[in-house]
C-alpha cells in the first residue's frame, strides 16, 4: 500500500485480465508480473494504483451461472470506498461477448458510458472534481490459439468477431464523454487459450497505459 499522502490515486477496475489470470491453467500471475503491478512500478511512490480486477465480470449483465459477477452492481459502491480517486481506469467488455449472452457490439460500449455516469455522480477527487477517466478497449479474442476450442468454449467465432469491433465503438463513447481512451490491441495479445494476456502483454500494456496517464 501506498502511503504517500500526496500520490496520485489511480482504480483498475476490469475482469480477469487485471486480476491477472494467467493463459495457461489456473492461479493468479504475481503481482509484480501483473499490468496493474508493473504499473505500479513505473510510475513509482509518487501513485498509488487501486487494483479492483474479478474474473468473469461483465459491464452490467447478470450471469445466469455466477451471480456475482455483474461490475455495475459493484462498481459505485467501489468508487464510494476508495474516493478521493484522480483517476479511474476501466478495462471490460470481452465476457460479455459470451454466446450466452448474445450481446452487440454498441450494447457493450453504451453499458461502458453508464460507468461514467456513476463516476460523474459519485466519486470525488482531492480538488472535489470529477476523475480522470480512462477508458481501456480489450484484447482481441483469438480463436488461432491451441487452447481456445478446449479453454474457451463460452465464445465462438462471432465473438472474436466481435471483439474486434469493440475498441473503434468504445473509442466513440470516450470521444463523446470526455474520457481518455487507449486500445490495449495495440500493444497486447492473448496466450495458449486466446482469452488471457500473454505473460508479456501485461508489462506492454502496463507501459502504455502509464504513457496515458502520466502525459
Amino acid at each position: 500500500m501506498i502511503v504517500n499522502p500526496a500520490a496520485i490515486t489511480v482504480l483498475c477496475f476490469g475482469d480477469s485480465n487485471t486480476f491477472g489470470q494467467p493463459d495457461q491453467g489456473r492461479g493468479r500471475l504475481p503481482a509484480d508480473a501483473r499490468w496493474t503491478g508493473q504499473l505500479q512500478q513505473i510510475l513509482g511512490p509518487d501513485y498509488a494504483v487501486i487494483e479492483e480486477g474479478l474474473g468473469g465480470r461483465t459491464t452490467d449483465l447478470n450471469d445466469p451461472d455466477r451471480d456475482d459477477r455483474n461490475g455495475r452492481k459493484y462498481f459505485q459502491p467501489c468508487l464510494r470506498s476508495h474516493s478521493p480517486l484522480d483517476m479511474v481506469v476501466i478495462m471490460l467488455g470481452n465476457n460479455d461477448l459470451k454466446t450466452k449472452f448474445g450481446r452487440e457490439v454498441m450494447d457493450v460500449a453504451a453499458a461502458l458510458e453508464g460507468y461514467i455516469d456513476n463516476i460523474e455522480e459519485t466519486a470525488w477527487s482531492r480538488s472535489g472534481g470529477v476523475p480522470a477517466i480512462l477508458l481501456v478497449s480489450p484484447i482481441h479474442l483469438d480463436a488461432n490459439q491451441p487452447a481456445f476450442t478446449e479453454q474457451s468454449s463460452e465464445y465462438d467465432a462471432e465473438s472474436v468477431r466481435k471483439s474486434r469491433d469493440l475498441g473503434p465503438a468504445i473509442h466513440r463513447i470516450a470521444e463523446s464523454r470526455g474520457a481518455l481512451f487507449v486500445d490495449a490491441a495495440s500493444v497486447a495479445h492473448p496466450g495458449l487459450d486466446g482469452v488471457h494476456l500473454s505473460y508479456d502483454s501485461h508489462e506492454r500494456l502496463s507501459k502504455l497505459i502509464a504513457q496515458t496517464i502520466s502525459g
